[in-house]
């Protein structure tokens, strides 16, 4: 059954999140043949609309107010149950990110619908849209379907791949004139403590340091091949506890759940809190001294010795090879 799929695009910084992208893909799937309109809401964002539409999105719709330049729950839901009101689509999806575990309950509870959260898989079978998300701090999966009413689900970021880009995709970005107003949150100013460079969620290459890194300078040789791959540094809740690092760093249950292309974990035991935020990584590599640590059943290539000595070693070798790519 094709049906229209509303995408939210996520903007920081002037740009597109890849996850706005991700979530095309999805919307592709669950709209089995329909339309896919991606919706941006901000201060100045039309611009964007056409990497929407090059990515996937069919056309677009902007939401555009200077009370929008900073996100809060009040004015976005204002802005897109309005889309949803003159759009009229079967489907909804976003990324689950800060914003979207935010903002997709209450958008779901204004439309009085269900919601399908954190889904890390998205497929067609026997005629329902089936999605796939962790459950038990990602022991297990479930398989869950929307039987009834609107599709809205949350997807996580770096776990469907985005479609190809194809910069010859035209469609109609169109503006949508919407009152916000009653606003019980105004954002004046937005201090930020997060690491520069890739975004930790949305990173391929993650370096994560724990206890074992000893003290805040013991981040460097996690930063210097983190660099070198294109990738973030990462921290367990016990590094930022030792005030190593800042907890905008922190991976696990009460920190960010990351699911990179490569994971490799230095001087981190391996508490269940932390392997909840990644054991889902597709390569995770573990130093530690201890042979015995828990870091080890989780990962696909151990090594066994001091971090120090060993991750200068991994840096020149992967050196060689990025610079005879």
């Amino acid at each position: 059954m094709a049906r229209k799929v509303l995408v939210l695009g996520e903007v920081r910084d002037g740009s597109l999140r890849n996850v706005s992208f991700e979530a095309i893909a999805a919307a592709k799937i669950a709209s089995e043949g329909g339309e896919v309109v991606g919706v941006l809401i901000g201060d100045s964002v039309s611009a964007l609309g056409a990497e929407l539409i090059q990515y996937g999105a069919d056309r677009v719709v902007t939401v555009e107010d200077e009370k929008l330049k900073q996100y809060s729950s009040d004015g976005f839901s204002q802005a897109l149950l309005a889309v949803v009101d003159s759009e009229g689509p079967e489907g909804i999806v976003f990324g689950h990110t800060a914003l979207g575990k935010d903002l997709s309950p209450r958008i779901a509870a204004k439309l009085e619908s269900g919601l399908i959260s954190d889904a890390v898989s998205v497929e067609e079978s026997g005629g329902n849209i089936v999605f796939t998300r962790p459950i038990y701090s990602g022991k297990a999966f479930e398989k869950k379907i929307i039987t009834d009413g609107l599709i809205f689900a949350t997807i996580r970021p770096n776990n469907i791949a985005p479609l190809e880009k194809d910069e010859s995709r035209t469609g109609d970005t169109a503006s949508l004139s919407v009152e916000i107003k009653d606003l019980r949150t105004i954002i004046k100013e937005v201090v930020r403590k997060a690491s520069e460079g890739v975004d930790l969620s949305e990173a391929k290459v993650i370096v994560a340091g724990g206890r074992g890194v000893k003290s805040e300078d013991g981040f460097g040789p996690l930063k210097e091949l983190a660099d070198l791959l294109g990738g973030a540094v990462g921290a367990s809740r016990g590094a930022c506890d030792a005030e190593y690092c800042d907890y905008s760093l922190q991976i696990g249950q009460t920190g960010k759940v990351v699911t990179p292309d490569l994971y490799i974990a230095c001087g981190i035991s391996g508490a269940i809190q932390h392997l909840a935020g990644m054991s889902n990584s597709k390569v995770i590599v573990a130093i530690n001294k201890d042979p015995e640590a828990n870091i080890f059943k989780v990962a696909d290539y151990g090594i066994v010795g001091d971090l120090f000595e060993v991750l200068p070693l991994l840096t020149e070798e992967f050196r060689k090879v990025v610079v005879n790519a």
